[in-house]
């Protein structure tokens, strides 16, 4: 029976089936994983199944190496070096699909939330200083029928536009690498991120973190958004210039930002919670019992095929 290392808890029945297939080691700790901590790790089970933050860069893959296959609980990787990894020779596989719907909920939520000044009514409840209502108080923007411009037009994109679309009735219009041939709503692709800032009221980022992304959306994209645009992120932290984004806040540039995720997560910067106009949530894109049930078990479907000699069913 092989082994593996659950680097933090997952649900039960992700665990149950984990322990049913394979000789199961569970770090029950909330905290990533350290490069020293993982370099130790690679060295002793046959495989492991990490998760966000977890330091798996080139550096931990110099010393002995034992882990055959790396089956990453969730979508996104930018924390694994998978050309070191490959190196080591350590195949590296992830959960894409599972995510998608309650990820793409998150970005209406954080539309939602930050055009409508949700939170800072919120607030303003638990606080004890609502005085009731009134005709003027805590005016937000009306997002039925806007436009929304979507950066990344993938699985996750295309779920937030159908949510848009049909739900708001918005126009969408987006930037993507490649051609996308049917965003799956009546849309339009835009040549540049610049020309989709420029013409959006709500921008909502669905990249993946690649080098490639890195800082993509920063002081340039910003400058071409409308004073009353919304940037919403529920992505990753560092495809953000977290900088340019307090700097275009603080100065009016954009009206607010709706953020799950953050540059240095789980660093937060202080300027960016004193801000009324900006709604932060604790990276919950994939939060229900049913969607990290899910991809657990996508992990251990990769797991298991892998350890049958087939090939991965989600590779990356």
């Amino acid at each position: 029976m092989q082994t593996l290392l659950i680097t933090r808890r997952l649900p039960d029945a992700v665990l149950a089936a984990a322990r049913a297939r394979f000789d199961v080691t569970l770090r029950d700790d909330t905290a990533p994983m350290t490069t020293a901590e993982m370099a130790a790790a690679l060295a002793t089970y046959d495989a492991i199944l990490p998760t966000l933050g977890d330091a798996l860069q080139a550096d931990a893959f110099t010393g002995p190496v034992r882990t055959r296959l790396l089956a990453n609980f969730g979508v996104g990787y930018n924390h694994i070096d998978v050309a070191a990894a490959r190196a080591a020779g350590v195949a590296v596989s992830n959960t894409p699909g599972a995510v998608t719907e309650a990820t793409a909920d998150i970005a209406l939520t954080l539309m939602l939330m930050t055009c409508r000044r949700a939170g800072e009514g919120e607030r303003m409840v638990r606080g004890g200083t609502w005085a009731g209502w009134h005709p003027t108080q805590l005016l937000g923007q009306h997002v039925s029928g806007k436009v929304v411009g979507i950066v990344g037009m993938g699985r996750i994109g295309k779920a937030i536009a159908r949510r848009c679309h049909f739900g708001f009735g918005m126009q969408v219009v987006f930037h993507n690498r490649s051609t996308i041939a049917d965003p799956g709503v009546p849309a339009q692709q835009l040549g540049t991120l610049d020309k989709v800032a420029s013409v959006c009221d709500v921008l909502i980022a669905a990249v993946p973190a690649t080098p490639e992304t890195y800082h993509l959306i920063g002081a340039g994209v910003f400058a071409e958004m409308r004073e009353t645009a919304v940037f919403v992120n529920i992505a990753r932290g560092d495809i953000v210039d977290e900088t340019a984004l307090i700097a275009a806040l603080q100065s009016g540039q954009i009206a607010g930002a709706g953020l799950d995720v953050y540059e240095f997560e789980p660093k937060v910067p202080e300027t960016l919670k004193a801000m009324e106009n900006v709604t932060l949530l604790p990276h919950l894109g994939t939060a229900t019992l049913e969607v990290r049930t899910a991809m657990g078990l996508m992990a251990l479907d990769n797991l298991v095929t892998f350890f049958k000699g087939q090939p991965l069913p989600n590779p990356v």
